[in-house]
Protein backbone atom coordinates (compact mmCIF):
# COMPACT_ATOMS: atom_id res chain seq x y z
CA UNK A 1 0.00 0.00 0.00
CA UNK A 2 1.41 3.51 -0.94
CA UNK A 3 1.68 6.07 1.73
CA UNK A 4 -0.96 7.85 -0.28
CA UNK A 5 -3.58 5.32 0.52
CA UNK A 6 -2.38 4.59 3.61
CA UNK A 7 -3.45 8.00 4.77
CA UNK A 8 -6.44 8.02 3.23
CA UNK A 9 -7.55 5.18 4.66
CA UNK A 10 -6.29 6.02 8.48
CA UNK A 11 -8.20 9.67 7.50
CA UNK A 12 -11.52 7.48 7.14
CA UNK A 13 -11.40 5.21 10.10
CA UNK A 14 -12.52 7.61 12.79
CA UNK A 15 -15.40 9.13 10.17
CA UNK A 16 -16.12 5.21 9.75
CA UNK A 17 -16.42 5.11 13.27
CA UNK A 18 -18.33 7.59 14.07
CA UNK A 19 -20.68 6.98 11.39
CA UNK A 20 -21.57 3.66 12.70
CA UNK A 21 -21.63 4.34 16.57
CA UNK A 22 -24.48 7.14 15.40
CA UNK A 23 -26.73 4.77 14.11
CA UNK A 24 -26.81 3.13 17.32
CA UNK A 25 -30.19 3.79 19.57
CA UNK A 26 -29.17 6.51 21.78
CA UNK A 27 -25.92 7.24 21.39
CA UNK A 28 -24.54 10.78 21.02
CA UNK A 29 -20.90 11.87 20.27
CA UNK A 30 -18.68 14.32 22.37
CA UNK A 31 -15.63 15.79 22.63
CA UNK A 32 -13.46 13.78 24.90
CA UNK A 33 -11.37 15.31 27.35
CA UNK A 34 -8.01 13.93 26.20
CA UNK A 35 -8.80 14.66 22.46
CA UNK A 36 -11.02 12.68 20.21
CA UNK A 37 -14.90 11.47 20.04
CA UNK A 38 -16.56 10.17 23.43
CA UNK A 39 -19.51 7.96 22.42
CA UNK A 40 -22.52 8.22 24.94
CA UNK A 41 -25.26 6.29 25.73
CA UNK A 42 -26.59 8.88 28.30
CA UNK A 43 -24.85 9.53 30.77
CA UNK A 44 -22.94 6.28 30.12
CA UNK A 45 -20.04 6.33 28.05
CA UNK A 46 -19.15 3.01 25.69
CA UNK A 47 -15.87 4.60 24.54
CA UNK A 48 -13.62 6.82 22.65
CA UNK A 49 -11.61 7.49 19.87
CA UNK A 50 -8.51 9.59 19.19
CA UNK A 51 -8.40 10.47 16.15
CA UNK A 52 -7.64 7.54 13.52
CA UNK A 53 -5.31 5.45 15.65
CA UNK A 54 -6.76 4.36 18.78
CA UNK A 55 -10.19 3.25 20.38
CA UNK A 56 -10.82 3.14 24.30
CA UNK A 57 -13.70 1.11 25.29
CA UNK A 58 -14.73 0.08 28.71
CA UNK A 59 -15.56 -3.15 29.74
CA UNK A 60 -16.56 -5.59 33.61
CA UNK A 61 -13.25 -6.68 34.00
CA UNK A 62 -13.97 -10.18 33.15
CA UNK A 63 -14.62 -9.64 29.47
CA UNK A 64 -11.83 -7.17 29.38
CA UNK A 65 -9.63 -10.33 30.86
CA UNK A 66 -11.64 -12.58 27.87
CA UNK A 67 -10.53 -9.92 25.11
CA UNK A 68 -6.93 -9.39 26.12
CA UNK A 69 -6.49 -13.07 26.90
CA UNK A 70 -7.76 -14.02 22.86
CA UNK A 71 -5.81 -11.16 21.99
CA UNK A 72 -8.89 -8.98 20.45
CA UNK A 73 -7.18 -5.88 22.23
CA UNK A 74 -4.67 -5.13 24.91
CA UNK A 75 -4.99 -3.24 27.98
CA UNK A 76 -5.75 0.15 28.16
CA UNK A 77 -2.21 2.39 27.68
CA UNK A 78 -2.27 4.54 30.61
CA UNK A 79 -4.71 2.75 32.76
CA UNK A 80 -3.65 -1.31 32.58
CA UNK A 81 -5.08 -1.87 35.80
CA UNK A 82 -8.45 -0.92 34.99
CA UNK A 83 -11.71 -2.92 32.78
CA UNK A 84 -10.72 -0.81 30.04
CA UNK A 85 -9.28 -1.66 27.27
CA UNK A 86 -7.07 0.27 24.16
CA UNK A 87 -7.19 -1.32 20.24
CA UNK A 88 -5.15 0.56 18.01
CA UNK A 89 -6.45 1.20 14.05
CA UNK A 90 -3.43 -0.08 12.14
CA UNK A 91 -5.83 -0.94 8.66
CA UNK A 92 -8.99 -1.46 7.07
CA UNK A 93 -10.02 -4.78 9.01
CA UNK A 94 -8.88 -2.65 12.27
CA UNK A 95 -11.76 -0.13 12.05
CA UNK A 96 -14.40 -3.32 11.81
CA UNK A 97 -12.81 -4.71 15.10
CA UNK A 98 -13.00 -1.46 16.86
CA UNK A 99 -16.50 -1.10 15.55
CA UNK A 100 -17.57 -4.37 17.08
CA UNK A 101 -15.45 -3.70 20.38
CA UNK A 102 -17.50 -0.25 20.84
CA UNK A 103 -21.01 -2.50 19.67
CA UNK A 104 -20.15 -4.83 22.34
CA UNK A 105 -19.93 -1.86 24.69
CA UNK A 106 -22.80 -0.80 23.65
CA UNK A 107 -24.73 -3.33 24.36
CA UNK A 108 -23.87 -4.34 27.19
CA UNK A 109 -24.32 -0.44 28.46
CA UNK A 110 -28.27 -1.08 26.83
CA UNK A 111 -29.10 -4.37 28.85
CA UNK A 112 -27.97 -2.94 31.91
CA UNK A 113 -30.11 0.23 31.51
CA UNK A 114 -32.81 -1.76 30.76
CA UNK A 115 -32.64 -4.22 33.23
CA UNK A 116 -32.84 -0.66 35.62
CA UNK A 117 -35.58 0.56 33.63
CA UNK A 118 -37.30 -3.07 34.37
CA UNK A 119 -36.17 -3.03 38.55
CA UNK A 120 -34.52 -5.79 38.04
CA UNK A 121 -31.17 -5.75 39.58
CA UNK A 122 -27.96 -6.66 37.88
CA UNK A 123 -25.86 -9.72 39.00
CA UNK A 124 -22.48 -9.17 40.33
Amino acid sequence: MTARRAAAREARAGDRIRNAALTWPGVEGHPHRFGGTEYRLGRREIGHVHGDELVDVPFPRRIREKLVAEGRALPHHVLPDSGWISFFIRSDADVSRAIELLRMSYDLARTQREKKGSGATASP
